[in-house]
């Protein structure tokens, strides 16, 4: 058993999928089933039930789990305390974030850390900004974006990267819903009778809820979404409105599709998270005090 063997488990238990996970780990399909098999084979369990369609992990294999992540995470605090200061610094680290943060933030951070810090290996993880912090919470990964919540877990450590206002968006397309959004652009909006489409989850979840108790209805929801970015495309075609943040319209391939509604609106701060015993590591610390020095907020 070793290390990489540990990160393949850990990809594809997060994902249920060989070739995402492959991916991810810059391997191909087969030789990611071809090193998870041989950790089954080691451990004398099987770790997933897979067939042609579907990956699912057994009983032994949510066990193990957590054996994999502490194992790394110790592994990884062990080769922190062994860095010769008069070497240049390696190792590797995991960030995950949003479609849109690695244009708006993350683009330029890696561009100054590189440069810095040339040996180290980084690992850039995309999906729902609503899942960042359970993303580092659980040693998934090393650091996240993530929009700042009322209340940061214990454990947890935030450093502010950028600001960016809330705004609700409609379609530009001549459709039912711009029909609506026309006829009461000069006055109050009735949102009740607008279709909205939702985050799943997460602090932007949060902040909606609270627009539609203060303005005293239930939204009538189309959907609900994973992803800021798959939020602007619905709304681009006229299947309801969405509130995201107004970096993302900025970034979105759909901008010229979607229109800001006029609306008073808050402000989010977005900002990196990680977990307070991972800043003792001297990769994590290094991105982190690049970062200070990158956004000075």
């Amino acid at each position: 058993m070793n290390h990489k063997q540990l990160q393949y488990f850990l990809a594809l238990a997060d994902t249920l999928h060989f070739s995402r996970a492959s991916e991810r780990c810059f391997v191909s399909p087969p030789t990611l089933s071809r090193q998870i098999k041989q950790l089954e084979e080691e451990v004398g369990a099987a770790l997933f039930l897979r067939d042609n369609r579907s990956v699912e992990l057994t009983q032994h294999g949510k066990a193990f789990i957590n054996y994999a992540q502490s194992t790394l995470a110790n592994w990884r605090q062990f080769k922190s305390e062994c860095v010769d200061d008069n070497k240049p610094l390696t190792g590797e680290l995991s960030l995950f974030c949003s479609v849109t943060a690695t244009y708006s933030f993350i683009y330029d951070l890696f561009s100054e850390f590189r440069q810095r810090y040339p040996a180290i290996e980084l690992n850039l993880i995309t999906g729902d900004p609503a899942h960042s912090i359970a993303e580092v919470a659980s040693g998934k990964e090393d650091v996240a974006v993530a929009v700042k919540p009322r209340h940061l877990p214990q454990g947890i450590e935030y450093l502010p990267i950028g600001r960016s206002r809330l705004v609700f968006i409609g379609p530009t397309m001549d459709c039912p819903l711009k029909s609506t959004i026309d006829k009461h652009s000069q006055g109050a909006m009735p949102w009740q009778e607008l279709s909205f489409i939702m985050p799943e989850h997460g602090v932007l979840k949060e902040r909606i809820d609270r627009f539609c108790k203060h303005h005293h209805f239930t939204p009538k929801v189309y959907a609900h979404v994973s992803g800021h970015e798959a939020m602007v495309a619905l709304a681009s075609l006229g299947f309801g409105i969405a509130c995201v943040p107004e970096i993302v319209i900025i970034q979105s391939p759909f901008k010229n599709q979607v229109q800001i509604l006029q609306l008073r609106s808050e402000e989010i701060e977005i900002g990196l998270v990680t977990k307070t015993k991972r800043l003792y590591d001297p990769v994590v610390k290094a991105l982190w005090s690049t970062a200070k020095g990158l956004f000075k907020l």
